[in-house]
């Protein structure tokens, strides 16, 4: 039927799910465009390792408008996830979702990241999810556990020094070792020298050729005392 205005039924009919105000409808597919080219830039950051998918949650029956780096075997067209779902149903539903278990159809484990995209109007219309294959970095992640690993045996244990023993850090050492027991390099006992003695050869000072004149020196005994101390 045609009337006064010159519009037939099924032309006002056809219009109804367009809102009035068809500025909305545009800027909603202008921000899902924006994000396909995100989704096809991030996926070619990393080829054959993370699958980037994003979702027009407009279209649920149909959602999947861009795959990147195909790793789950879905297709374009293909429905949205339960993410997706629960976004479209719930405008509260939280807009990033980080770091969460996740595995694909074939049974390799991912690590994945939803981020949920919101029109103007607070209304999610998209969804960009990465999909990170980690069992691609599992074996390599084990090889540096193994390579930075050390011998439990000595764990915590300081076998040496990797720099060179001044003077200085000696004299500081014996300096504050007596100190420690309120008395002087020289007032320590012999039992006291005997430990200190043992302690700075623990810890890499007999390294340099004058460390035992030093020792000998500050401590007030001979060079062959110092040495026997170590035994």
């Amino acid at each position: 039927m045609t009337h006064p205005t010159g519009r037939r039924d099924d032309e006002r009919a056809g219009q109804s799910a367009v809102p009035e105000d068809g500025r909305h409808l545009t800027d909603d597919e202008h921000l899902v465009r924006e994000a396909e080219r995100i989704a096809v830039a991030v996926g070619r950051m990393f080829p054959g390792l993370c699958e980037v998918v994003l979702h027009d949650l407009r279209r649920p029956d149909s959602a999947i408008r861009v795959i990147e780096n195909n790793l789950s075997g879905r297709q374009v067209g293909d429905s949205a996830t339960e993410l997706g779902l629960r976004r479209i149903a719930d405008p509260d539903y939280p807009g990033v979702i980080q770091n969460y278990s996740n595995r694909f159809p074939d049974g390799r484990p991912a690590k994945s990241t939803s981020i949920g995209i919101k029109n103007a109007e607070g209304r999610y219309i998209a969804a960009l999810c990465l999909n990170l294959d980690v069992s691609t970095l599992s074996p390599l992640a084990l090889t540096l556990a193994n390579l930075v690993a050390t011998e439990v045996e000595h764990q915590g244990e300081a076998l040496e020094t990797l720099r060179d023993r001044t003077g200085r850090e000696l004299r500081s050492a014996i300096d504050s070792f007596a100190a420690q027991r309120s008395s002087t390099p020289r007032g320590l006992n012999r039992d006291q020298k005997r430990e200190l003695v043992r302690q700075l050869h623990r810890e890499g000072f007999f390294e340099t050729r004058s460390s035992a004149q030093i020792i000998a020196d500050q401590l007030g005994v001979s060079r062959a005392t110092v040495y026997n101390y170590t035994k």
